[in-house]
């Protein structure tokens, strides 16, 4: 926070935001402002309808007096589409900007059918879902999307995915922004703020913040057609140099030397333990099986053929898990996706704690996620959110305004 008459606007709606400063006096103690500039820039904020006044807070002075009126920030002003692609399926949502899902919808999409279809039939889907929601497209303040793919979260591009034929190096942003403009009849509609993040990571985004804030060191893996893993550290999702890490289902295993990966090379994780391989192996046992999905089904149901290998499963992640622990020491490590039942976890927990060192594990929680399906979703709006209302950028924002 800088001192004195440079703290700007949106540093001060950064404070009221994390809850560190919620009323004008407050804010003065903690920049250094006076009592005008403080109101002269509160006045900025209210004027775009991002700031609001909550009621009185405890009197400050044993003499009484009267109470100092909070301020809250406004998440009703606006809303975020939030869109969350799986192989052969797409979960998209309005929610307000405090995370609130006010719609939703799930249907088949399937990827495999080219970015220019999918994301042009993600527009529509986001106009009726807006229409449903009861809101227009004036008040979409920013698009957030999930892929199952490593993304350059500089350029939006997802960067050679494995599952993602026809993906790579796609203008993901330009192409939804206009094919939400296109169905929602949105004059600005393609100039709406677009964030394209790898799936895992919104997940771990969104399961953090929403259950684990305190928590400083979180891990999230998904097992689901893929295997990918997102990190958060310190509140941020840790992407790595250009959007790589995480990618531990394509961490080679000698138990897999045989297994052809749909990348291209052989004894990846993936192709040993993924949904998309325990379904491949439950087809060749006499069980039909097409993805993820359709094991987790199979699961549900108790089927035993399922049950074992989904605990066999298990056990090859939780290998790889407690080299992954060890170096990141966590506090808590979540399993979540089509496979991340009682099976799968007994799996994981049997090699996780057999082969990480006791220090790794002395601490750590090893659970299964507490959102479900909407995780991804959540995440990508918590993500646009944090965006759009950081602090430079909101001074960007009210600039464009007038304010």
């Amino acid at each position: 926070m800088r001192a004195g008459s440079q703290a700007s606007a949106g540093e001060l709606l950064q404070l009221v935001r994390s809850g560190r400063a919620t009323t004008r006096g407050a804010l003065q103690q903690a920049t250094g402002l006076s009592r005008a500039t403080v109101g002269q820039r509160l006045d900025r904020l209210f004027r775009a309808g991002w700031l609001r006044e909550g009621a009185g807070g405890p009197v400050g002075s044993p003499l009484g007096g009267r109470p100092s009126i909070t301020l809250e920030f406004d998440d009703t002003h606006a809303v975020v589409l939030a869109a969350d692609l799986d192989t052969r399926h797409a979960r998209v949502a309005v929610l307000t900007l405090g995370g609130e899902i006010l719609a939703e919808h799930t249907g088949v999409l399937v990827l495999g059918d080219g970015p220019d279809v999918v994301l042009g039939e993600l527009g529509r889907r986001f106009a009726e879902l807006l229409d449903r929601a009861g809101r227009h497209a004036g008040t979409v303040c920013g698009i957030g999307l999930a892929v199952p793919g490593p993304v350059d979260s500089e350029t939006g591009l997802v960067v050679q995915p494995p599952i993602m034929p026809g993906w790579d190096g796609y203008d993901l942003r330009g192409r939804l922004g206009r094919a939400f403009a296109e169905h929602a009849g949105a004059d600005g509609g393609a100039r709406v703020p677009v964030l394209v993040e790898n799936d895992a990571n919104l997940m771990a985004y969104g399961e953090q913040r929403a259950g684990y804030p305190d928590c400083s060191a979180f891990a999230l893996v998904k097992v689901s057609t893929g295997i990918g893993a997102g990190v958060v550290v310190g509140g941020a999702i840790y992407r790595g140099v250009d959007g790589g890490a995480g990618d531990i289902g394509h961490i080679r295993v000698p138990q897999g030397a045989d297994a052809l990966c749909r990348c291209g090379s052989y004894g990846c994780l993936a192709a040993l333990a993924s949904g998309g391989a325990v379904a491949r192996r439950l087809t060749e046992a006499g069980v039909p099986a097409a993805s993820g999905s359709d094991v987790r089904e199979l699961l549900a149901a108790g089927h035993p053929e399922a049950v074992t290998l989904a605990r066999e499963a298990g056990r090859h992640v939780g290998d790889v898990l407690a080299t992954v622990v060890t170096l990141l020491n966590p506090g808590v490590l979540m399993i979540a996706g089509d496979l991340a039942g009682t099976h799968f976890l007994t799996g994981v927990r049997e090699l996780l704690y057999q082969r990480a060192l006791p220090r790794s594990t002395a601490r750590l929680q090893v659970v299964t996620s507490r959102l479900g399906d909407r995780a991804a979703l959540v995440g990508a709006g918590a993500l646009v959110v944090e965006h759009l209302y950081a602090p430079e950028r909101a001074e960007e924002r009210l600039a464009v305004l007038g304010l």
